[in-house]
């Protein structure tokens, strides 16, 4: 995927056309949905027993590190374009999309890599995030999103019938605020100062600043603009991620107030064989937030999870478009739910307006059916196995 980038750059010499600068985009948001079409799903699990040999293995954790390398090598190409001012209109606009595609989808594996225990990954996770000026996720998916995750507490969480315009702001803000209080916190228990580069906010920001530096530095203060722009591209492609990935989704409090734990139910899950190889098995979600240990290629698929009708790279143009999201996700949320809204995380304002479509539609969600898991104890078992009884819920 960092690859594109120069693909866009040979095409754009060979042609002179600006729309070269393109390619990137229509790879990711055109090629690879119609390719996910044909090849369909992929719901096999890697067995038990080669699950530790998997997680030792080398060769997956390479495939992230190399993303680095190829991830900056293509922003100093894009940037060095920017510089010489020969792009149209159109050609710019490209350029910024390109790389904001490729420092998006480097939060995917920075994301990947800030869940480990390894020092090397933690700090190459920093690395990655330092493009978009998104170094605070670090923080906040670690231990803010994993803890409150499908609650309303959780800024990246979204709600049903919240638009992803409406998320937008609300992700953004809140998700850097909660870094902070996160952060600052970790210090002031100890009775420390947070202003100190052992603040992972801050050394994560500052990377950010002495990345910027050098390129303002190389090719002159043209480029800032161009790092800003492709920053909230790439930032905002997270998020539209995040909008995705938990829509409208809730757990309940138990007896005692707290909330109920993490299981396979609250995260939409895809098993779209090519977006999962492009972006590390995120499409399983579910095994992801139940085991954030574990690692990529020993991510598996289960039944009880909620499934989105398309790969990730098809719904996050979905989720672009308010009306036709929730003409495709809404009834999907109610039929998880068997029909009962109040199981589900619901925007305040659009509250009414469901409960009316979910009277008119009562009975007849679409011809889906309502999620037995959800009123009953959530079985475990992955994708094409049998589940007699009552099973505990996955864990690593």
């Amino acid at each position: 995927m960092p690859l594109l980038p120069f693909l866009g750059w040979v095409s754009w010499h060979g042609t002179g056309s600006s729309w070269a600068w393109w390619i990137t985009p229509a790879v990711v948001f055109g090629l690879i949905p119609m390719i996910d079409l044909l090849i369909g799903d992929d719901r096999r699990n890697p067995p038990e027993e080669a699950v530790r040999r998997l997680q030792a293995d080398g060769y997956y954790r390479w495939l992230t590190y190399l993303y680095l390398p190829a991830q900056y090598a293509a922003l100093v190409l894009c940037c060095a374009v920017w510089a010489r001012g020969e792009l149209s209109p159109v050609g710019a606009a490209g350029l910024v999309a390109t790389v904001g595609v490729v420092n998006g989808i480097a939060i995917n594996t920075a994301h990947e890599l800030g869940h480990k225990r390894e020092t090397v990954e933690r700090w190459l996770s920093k690395v990655a995030l330092a493009p978009t000026g998104y170094g605070h996720f670090y923080v906040e998916h670690n231990r803010g999103h994993h803890v409150r995750v499908a609650t309303r507490e959780d800024p990246a969480s979204s709600r049903l019938g919240e638009s992803f315009w409406a998320f937008w702001p609300r992700t953004v803000w809140g998700s850097l605020r909660s870094a902070w209080r996160l952060e600052t916190s970790r210090f002031r228990i100890r009775g420390r100062s947070p202003w100190t580069y052992r603040n992972d906010v801050l050394n994560a920001w500052m990377m950010t600043l002495l990345l910027f530096g050098a390129l303002v530095l190389a090719f002159g203060p043209v480029v800032l603009p161009f790092l800003l722009l492709q920053a909230v591209v790439g930032f905002s492609l997270l998020e539209v991620v995040n909008y995705l990935e938990h829509y409208g989704l809730a757990r309940r409090r138990n007896a005692t107030g707290r909330y109920e734990k993490v299981d396979p139910r609250r995260s939409w899950n895809s098993d779209r064989t090519v977006t999962n190889v492009f972006l590390f098995q995120l499409q399983r979600h579910s095994d992801h937030h139940a085991n954030p240990l574990r690692r990529y290629q020993t991510l598996r698929s289960f039944e009880v999870s909620p499934r989105l009708p398309a790969g990730y790279a098809t719904m996050i143009v979905v989720a672009l478009v308010p009306p036709v999201w929730r003409r495709v996700m809404d009834h999907r949320v109610l039929a998880h739910y068997g029909g009962d809204l109040d199981l589900a995380n619901v925007q305040p304002r659009a509250r009414r307006r469901l409960r009316v479509r979910a009277g008119q539609s009562s009975g007849a969600q679409s011809g889906s059916r309502p999620n037995a898991a959800t009123n009953r104890s959530c079985s475990s078992a992955p994708a094409g196995t049998s589940t007699p009884g009552r099973t505990r819920l996955p864990r690593r």
